[in-house]
């Protein structure tokens, strides 16, 4: 192959035109980059690639081949965005033979993905009768010229997406996650993925170098002023503390937007001849496609915080910074968004968010809590039927985007909006008195935490304590391990913050997806593999770091850790050990120290009576021990409805797992997603369950139904429908029942 400069100037020559047929784009490729056959499938909608041109291979086969999205070497290129580079593509297991395109004489093929605005418009290939692997750097050429050819595609055919229809006009409900409870309702805007139309070919690579770097040097001086300005702009915010408090969250989009690795990177773009425009689309298109492989949800939101980076880059670089108008109460719609973007949008008035790639433990559904924006993640496929101006619901407390809801639905909402303003302002009297059921008795309703800027929750919500700060989210959140000074600073805030109430420390939970800097890994089951606690009694250096640091934070005040994944016995015992060992060396020590473990291995369950006679308390991480238990991944939609934590296996194991404790005189708590959850607090407060902790949305509707509950008069309810269960999956539905017939606020 040769570089690709004469073939881009060619192709820009062609975006002048009117229209350009697919028949001279594939000869024109095919010929400047010296392969027997060029070919180009389009998106006809439908999830359907559809053969629309090709030089080499039998011409009878244009519009009358076809392969499904994911179907074929092709449609497995469209549907993973990667690029296929393939010696001997007929004996790929994908491989799908289409007998009227004669290709059997062509062995090795390359295909690159076609994209625009995130979306993937078709497929560009190149076939030769040699079996060989293509070059990194012709893979190279080749992604150029699809980058270039994604531009082309929509006035030479090819489907930007799927097809209106009926389907654009009829109501519809996108099922999500939480990210921010409440209740927006209002006009939608479409966020727009990085703009199109710019300047692809550079004149002189060098200015356009010393024009990246000037620009960079202009957006981190940007940046300085927004993390700055955030309490005053947003002065007008519900909790403007809060939002003061992101600026943490907006110091971790800093350091990823300074780094060096990336400008380096658009750099070398740039000098293979494309403006610093197109070298910056190229490369965030790049990290995109990397990235969203990462299975890990907190890792993958740093891919919003990149997209957040380019388009702001390029728009320095542009000079051209539209600013949509904004009408009152609009929800924004976004395939994925960065911290920063969405302070912007707020700032001009947004009243709710829906976002198709993100996740509760992400950036922008920190900032979201910090802002109190209404907000849902994982709400896919809307932007493909949503048109801006469309009337849209956002239930955030139960993860739903509704597009063009009916009248009389967006009245219920309405009334529920009002209601549950008067029913938070009810709320806040709970904020200061203790959690206790109706019949007296005492429940600990604690905070799960990871960032100072939740801290401020403790407040709030009048929570008894921290019952798990997740030190390693600080450590994502920077993008890299900080020292044991850095550590002992945040954990001390931790303690700071929580005064007399006590705060539960869970030592790095790190490995698998969250990566430690410069390690590599590759595991087919990373929930299962090196991970957490096994991380650290293989490199006790780093656990130790880390307990040295809690104890210095602690400072003479008392001092709770427990250790996460302790799958035996003797896992728990060399951590506490190297936790003693630590506590001996620091002065002022604790004034008492507590050693627990987190309980998220079953195995732990067949190792209960050692267990207790070493640990000073266990915390059930409910999260991890519940897809352990049912061997379902928490992470996979189409398994949501396969295990309930409200079963009889789950309530065997806790009751069995309590009954032991108390006889051992351990403490036990839960922390969890579940103990959030009103109804399942009140059946783990009815199985002896004192102590449970959860995010700071869910302190206050527990603590309200907790009032309202005689846990006397449920405990036998609770027995019975468990004897009555007989071998149901779920036991949700008659305690949902019992209770809805009490009039408990679910």
């Amino acid at each position: 192959m040769i570089p690709p400069h004469r073939i881009v100037a060619r192709l820009r020559d062609m975006r002048a035109k009117t229209t350009v047929p697919l028949s001279d784009l594939v000869r024109l490729i095919a010929a400047e980059l010296v392969s027997e056959v060029c070919s180009i499938y389009v998106n006809r909608g439908g999830d359907v690639m559809e053969l629309a041109a090709t030089e080499g291979l039998n011409t009878l086969a244009v519009g009358r081949t076809r392969l499904r999205v994911g179907e074929g070497i092709i449609g497995l290129c469209a549907a993973t965005a990667s690029v296929m580079n393939l010696p001997d593509a007929q004996n790929h297991p994908a491989f799908a033979y289409r007998p009227e395109t004669g290709e059997e004489p062509f062995a090795s093929m390359l295909a690159v993905p076609v994209r625009r605005s995130g979306r993937t418009l078709g497929v560009l290939a190149v076939q030769n009768r040699a079996p060989r692997h293509f070059t990194e750097d012709e893979i190279d050429e080749l992604e150029t010229v699809a980058m270039l050819l994604g531009e082309l595609l929509p006035t030479a055919g090819g489907s930007d997406g799927p097809s209106e229809g009926l389907g654009g006009t009829v109501p519809r409900v996108f099922a999500g996650t939480t990210l921010m409870t409440g209740i927006a309702i209002g006009p939608i805007i479409v966020h727009g993925t990085l703009r199109t139309g710019i300047r692809l070919l550079a004149d002189d690579p060098e200015a356009e170098l010393s024009r990246l770097h000037e620009t960079a040097e202009r957006m981190q001086r940007g940046l300085d002023e927004l993390i700055a300005g955030v309490p005053h702009a947003t002065a007008q915010a519900r909790r403007p503390e809060d939002v003061a408090a992101s600026r943490e969250v907006l110091e971790a989009y800093r350091l990823v937007a300074a780094d060096a690795g990336w400008l380096r990177r658009v750099g070398d773009v740039i000098r293979s001849g494309l403006t610093a425009e197109a070298a910056v689309q190229r490369v965030a298109s790049e990290l995109h496609d990397r990235m969203r492989r990462i299975s890990d949800p907190y890792l993958r939101e740093r891919l919003a915080d990149i997209e957040d980076m380019a388009e702001r880059l390029l728009t320095a670089l542009t000079g051209d910074s539209p600013v949509q108008a904004v009408p009152p109460g609009a929800i924004l719609l976004a395939r994925r968004l960065g911290p920063a973007e969405l302070l912007d949008w707020h700032a001009r008035g947004i009243a709710g968010v829906a976002i198709e790639e993100a996740s509760p433990a992400g950036h922008a559904a920190i900032v979201a809590r910090a802002l109190d924006i209404p907000a849902v993640g994982g709400t896919r496929g809307m932007l493909d039927t949503a048109q801006p101006g469309d009337e849209a619901i956002v239930d955030g407390d139960e993860g739903q985007l509704m597009l063009r809801p009916e009248a009389e639905l967006r009245q219920n909402y309405a009334r529920a909006r009002e209601t549950r303003s008067a029913q938070h302002a009810a709320w806040g009297e709970l904020r200061t008195r203790p959690a206790a059921t109706a019949d007296g008795v005492r429940i600990k309703l604690m905070l799960n935490v990871g960032l100072a800027l939740e801290l401020a929750q403790l407040d709030r919500t009048g929570a008894d304590g921290i019952g798990l700060f997740r030190t390693e989210i600080a450590m994502l959140a920077r993008g890299a391990m900080a020292d044991v000074a850095e550590q002992a600073s945040i954990y001390a805030r931790a303690l700071d913050a929580a005064g007399d109430r006590p705060v539960l420390f869970r030592t790095l939970d790190l490995g698998a997806d969250k990566l430690l800097p410069g390690t590599v890994t590759d595991e087919e089951n990373p929930a299962m593999g090196w991970r957490s606690i096994r991380i650290g009694l293989d490199r006790p250096a780093l656990l130790r770091r880390q307990l040295r640091a809690l104890l210095l934070a602690a400072g003479g005040r008392p001092l709770s850790v427990m250790f996460p994944m302790v799958a035996t016995v003797a896992e728990f015992r060399a951590a506490k050990n190297l936790l003693v060992a630590e506590a001996k060396r620091i002065r002022p020590a604790p004034v008492s120290l507590s050693i627990g473990t987190m309980l998220e291995v079953p195995a732990l369950m067949w190792q209960l009576k050692d267990l207790l006679r070493e640990a000073d308390f266990i915390s059930v991480g409910s999260n991890d021990l519940l897809q352990f238990l049912f061997a379902a991944d928490r992470g996979t939609p189409s398994l949501a409805d396969r295990y309930d934590i409200l079963s009889q296996p789950m309530f065997d194991l806790l009751e069995q797992l309590l009954n032991m404790a108390n006889a051992a005189n351990v403490p036990i708590s839960l922390c969890g997603e579940a103990a959030s959850r009103p109804l399942e607090a009140l059946v783990l407060a009815g199985l002896g369950l004192t102590s449970l902790s959860m995010a700071a949305s869910g302190i206050l509707p527990v603590k309200a139904l907790l009032a309202e509950a005689d846990l006397g008069a449920f405990r036998p309810v609770l027995t019975a429908i468990r004897r009555g269960g007989s071998g149901a999956a779920s036991l949700r539905e008659p305690i949902t029942t019992w209770a809805r017939e009490r009039g408990l606020p679910l």
